[in-house]
């Protein structure tokens, strides 16, 4: 997964497929498991469309203890069906302002039915990559993203996009999948990847890529530890068990074998700075 544009290719039609998916390999797609991982509260999502929830295909929730106010504005990269654009959106209120920024044109449709679903007017969708957004300069109050920069396969320029787009004092909170000490065979097959396993970066090269992008008070405020059980449950609804392909890509790797090989080598981070 080294030619920039085709990498994110990849990745933009594994998720527009994903999220229209209903079955594959002749079978239900079992969708929402991600979100059962990651934290949510189970009243904060009852009160959601419950589209936005099973199509979340986040690893955590970078919304839960952030401090976000009314009246501020929301930038959330990789915004997908829109479940943290409309936990967002609740915590700014009537006078905040929620963007999302995605690249998939099945994701901004999905999210946009999420949205008018919701009855929400205050978030608006923008077609756009993390690596050179589409928002000005300062503009910001806050980024969140949820388990999508370890897709990108230009990590420092989302890391510099997000130090670009803050307010002066403007805080950033995401959730994110890290790794360390990944097998190559991993890292280079396509499904792993589009899983948000192999192209995870080490939770230092991490903290050191915001800081280098001039953020401060770079730190993880918590972790999920993945053991075999929920590495295998989350790439399982991409490789479904076949020996062949998944749904997010081809590959030759069966979950269960994946989940054995890497356990305790991933997990979940959320990550905070600020920009000074």
């Amino acid at each position: 997964m080294t030619d920039v544009k085709q990498t994110r290719k990849l990745v933009s039609q594994a998720y527009g497929a994903a999220v229209e998916a209903e079955s594959c390999c002749g079978r239900p797609t079992p969708k929402g498991i991600a979100v059962k991982l990651a934290g949510y509260d189970e009243a904060l999502l009852r009160e959601l469309p419950a589209d936005a929830v099973v199509n979340s295909f986040g690893c955590g929730n970078p919304v839960a203890f952030a401090e976000i106010g009314e009246g501020q504005v929301v930038l959330d990269l990789g915004s997908g069906a829109g479940i943290d654009l409309l936990l967002a959106a609740k915590k700014v209120g009537r006078t905040g302002s929620v963007i999302g920024i995605d690249m998939t044109d099945e994701m901004i449709a999905k999210s946009q039915e999420n949205i008018r679903a919701a009855g929400v007017e205050n978030i608006e969708v923008r077609k756009g990559i993390i690596e050179e957004l589409p928002v000005e300069d300062a503009s910001v109050d806050w980024v969140i993203s949820n388990c999508v920069i370890n897709l990108s396969p230009e990590k420092d320029r989302v890391f510099a996009e997000i130090a670009r787009v803050l307010k002066p004092g403007g805080r950033m909170s995401v959730s994110d999948i890290v790794a360390e000490d990944l097998p190559g065979w991993v890292e280079a097959d396509e499904s792993l990847y589009n899983s948000c396993i192999g192209g995870a970066i080490s939770e230092a090269d991490y903290l050191g890529g915001l800081t280098e992008a001039g953020l401060v008070d770079v730190k993880v405020e918590e972790r999920l530890p993945y053991g075999s059980a929920e590495v295998k449950a989350l790439i399982e609804s991409d490789l479904l068990d076949a020996p062949d392909s998944g749904c997010c890509g081809s590959s030759t790797a069966d979950a269960g074998a994946v989940a054995e090989a890497i356990a305790d080598k991933v997990w979940s981070a959320r990550v905070t700075a600020r920009k000074p």
